[in-house]
């Protein structure tokens, strides 16, 4: 038996595979997951689900599909309008992968989600963190000065596989800093 929440209302997982399972599946629109036979207040069992690179997911063997139902993509998918087509990602606003609740979702397009995810209190630490690195290094600053210098040369003898080999790095590493991915700052 699940204990009501107020303003909480469920509503059936139906997912290719769902009428082949012993147990039926529902979502709040709080975020909560839960598994019942006939009705989900009376017979319903709360599910704390799984974790899938932060995400809060539900892994069920259905035949013939994937197991993984991700919890946010659900809700959005229940809950909320979709605008276009083009919106095909679920973002969680304040960056939080486990909070599932409606107002922290919202349908994006790819470039929406990528943006977003530039803003991530995570992906900002981890720029500060790189920014700042001094150990592990195949480059000196001195050194990708002097690269970029010849990088941005419109007389330019060199090609980027020569030059990657002079410097001992690969040359996906003079593409992104060319394109100012790596060492940015510089």
């Amino acid at each position: 038996m699940i204990k009501k929440v107020t303003g909480e209302s469920w509503t059936p997982l139906l997912f290719p595979g769902w009428k082949q399972l012993r147990n039926r599946y529902a979502v709040s629109n709080k975020g909560r997951i839960a598994s019942y036979k006939k009705n989900v207040l009376e017979d319903g069992k709360l599910l704390s689900g799984s974790l899938t690179t932060g995400y809060r997911t539900l892994n069920l063997h259905r035949p013939n599909n994937k197991g993984t139902l991700y919890i946010h993509r659900e809700m959005a998918k229940l809950f909320l309008k979709k605008p276009t087509p083009k919106h095909k990602y679920v973002i969680h606003r304040n960056h939080k992968k486990l909070d599932n609740s409606l107002k922290n979702l919202r349908w994006a397009t790819l470039e929406q989600m990528i943006d977003h995810q530039q803003g991530s209190p995570a992906k900002i630490a981890y720029k500060i963190k790189q920014a700042n690195r001094t150990e592990g290094l195949k480059l000196t600053a001195t050194q990708v000065k002097k690269i970029k210098k010849i990088l941005s040369s419109k007389n330019r003898k060199i090609t980027i596989k020569k030059l990657a080999e002079e410097y001992g790095v690969s040359e996906m590493t003079m593409y992104r800093i060319k394109s100012g991915e790596n060492w940015g700052r510089i």
